[in-house]
């Protein structure tokens, strides 16, 4: 009996948060907006400041490995500015939103100047530890994600910092796995600023993800495929951004621009129908605690590319909005602080990975892109529409899927 009344009360429960989203009053946007700023304030604010090392009592995995701790500011900083660059590059209104933008703006500019100051208490953790490299390439992605707004504005000296501290980074030898973007995310970065960058890295880093392209929208992590979200943390973001910029720059690669983005359009249409009826989606293989960074490639399309022909807008956001609302209900998601505790729906510490710490979880952040678009586009004041999951299990009309191959 006990198990038909625990069946009955998780349907109930289930049929409770698909509705919800029609049922809010505060605009989806404004939503997205305050979570982004709650999310944001305790890492810039601090470290605006130089006191983001003093104040940030950062958690560790429990099966954390001999790196130096000190990664997770950079990781914090480099992975919540990925995602919230777009939205901060957005032209100042009277609206409140816009309040809120100018003042996480102006603190992210000063922190980027403490992130490369010798002689300030939050310089970064740039040399010594490979991981450095991994969350350049997230802070490099911020600036060629909002260049006007976020890199023009810094003055020569503190340039000049990061173009050093990101060449040093040559030093660090990624293994065959995602990894090699995060070298190739640094040097296009150097290259969309005119400074040396190396042909070889890039070259090799996309040259092997075409071949470990699997067909339907899914790369392989290296030689051995794992079912996780990596493509969408890392592969088809990092991909299409890079082959973007080099194209603009005249570099050809192995994998265009064109063929970049069609992958990811295909992987999005799939990505789209694991989210449930009930607004959740598989947790699943590596860094589930990274949570709506499984989204990043929705939300990089809808952001800058649109989505895929078969996805609308109003259905993308909704889904996005559900999930995250879902997601994020749960208080333990943060410190008293605000800042972002292990975990994937509260505070599940033994979910973490070996590399895991409190600074690597910004990377939900990436699911914000889509508050780049400003409030009147059609992300935004589309009607919401059921996801294709829900369609089909109220046995709407939705579209059948079909393989397809993308191979050039």
């Amino acid at each position: 009996m006990k198990y038909i009344i625990l069946s009955l009360c998780l349907w109930m429960c289930a049929e409770s948060w698909a509705a919800q989203p029609t049922k809010n009053t505060v605009s989806d946007r404004q939503y997205w907006a305050d979570l982004a700023t709650k999310m944001a304030t305790p890492v810039l604010e601090n470290m605006s400041k130089g006191e983001l090392k003093k104040n940030f009592a950062v958690e560790y995995s429990p099966t954390w490995d001999n790196r130096s701790k000190d990664v997770a500011y950079l990781e914090a900083f480099g992975r919540l500015m990925a995602g919230i660059a777009p939205w901060l590059a957005l032209p100042d209104d009277d609206t409140p939103e816009s309040k809120q933008r100018a003042q996480l703006r102006e603190w992210a500019l000063k922190s980027y100047v403490h992130a490369v100051d010798p002689d300030s208490p939050d310089y970064l953790k740039w040399q010594g530890e490979g991981q450095a490299l991994v969350d350049a390439a997230y802070l490099a992605n911020s600036f060629l994600r909002a260049p006007k707004a976020l890199w023009e504005p810094l003055d020569a000296t503190t340039k000049a910092r990061y173009i050093k501290e990101f060449s040093s980074l040559r030093t660090v030898r990624p293994p065959y796995s995602n990894w090699l973007l995060f070298r190739a995310m640094v040097e296009t970065f150097l290259v969309s600023v005119g400074a040396e960058s190396d042909g070889f890295a890039l070259s090799v880093s996309i040259r092997k993800f075409n071949e470990w392209y699997l067909g339907d929208g899914w790369y392989s992590d290296g030689d051995e495929y794992s079912m996780d979200y990596y493509n969408s943390y890392v592969i088809h973001p990092m991909l299409v951004e890079i082959t973007e910029i080099l194209e603009q720059h005249k570099i050809r690669s192995t994998i265009s621009f064109d063929l970049a983005l069609r992958r990811m359009q295909r992987y999005n249409v799939l990505l789209e129908r694991l989210i449930s009826p009930e607004a959740t989606y598989p947790a699943m293989g590596r860094s589930m605690t990274y949570r709506m960074g499984a989204f990043q490639t929705l939300a990089l399309s809808a952001w800058r590319y649109g989505l895929p022909s078969v996805l609308s807008n109003g259905q993308v956001r909704n889904a996005l909005t559900a999930v995250m609302k879902r997601m994020f209900a749960h208080s333990d998601n943060f410190t008293d602080k605000n800042f972002l505790q292990l975990g994937f729906v509260g505070h599940q510490p033994d979910l973490a990975d070996y590399y895991t710490n409190a600074g690597s979880l910004y990377m939900t952040s990436l699911v914000f892109l889509p508050l780049g678009l400003p409030a009147d586009h059609e992300f935004w004041t589309a009607p919401a529409e059921a996801w294709t999951s829900q369609k089909a299990w109220l046995g709407l009309p939705f579209r059948k899927d079909y393989h397809e191959s993308v191979r050039r």
